[in-house]
């Protein structure tokens, strides 16, 4: 599991779900489809992605193909990095 990986289900756990550890977290499930964030959780996501591996995210990458998954965001954001 990479680092992003590792604070990402972290951040979720502890901010997004509030440390419902029944919920199952795969790496490709849609956060969306799945109820675990709604319009509010994306932008405190996103400032959490900011703050937390230094990456701009713009308007047109706020779609669900970059955010709405743990392996998409981890995609994102070594995307971001390079």
């Amino acid at each position: 599991m990479s680092s992003i990986e590792t604070e990402l289900r972290k951040y979720i756990l502890d901010k997004l779900l509030f440390g419902r550890t029944e919920v199952a977290l795969s790496g490709d499930a849609s956060f969306l489809e799945s109820g675990i964030i709604d319009s509010t959780g994306v932008l405190e996501l996103v400032s959490f992605l900011e703050e937390q591996f230094q990456v701009k995210v713009e308007d047109e990458d706020l779609i669900p193909a970059n955010l709405d998954s743990i392996n998409a965001i981890v995609r994102y954001v070594e995307k971001k990095r390079k």
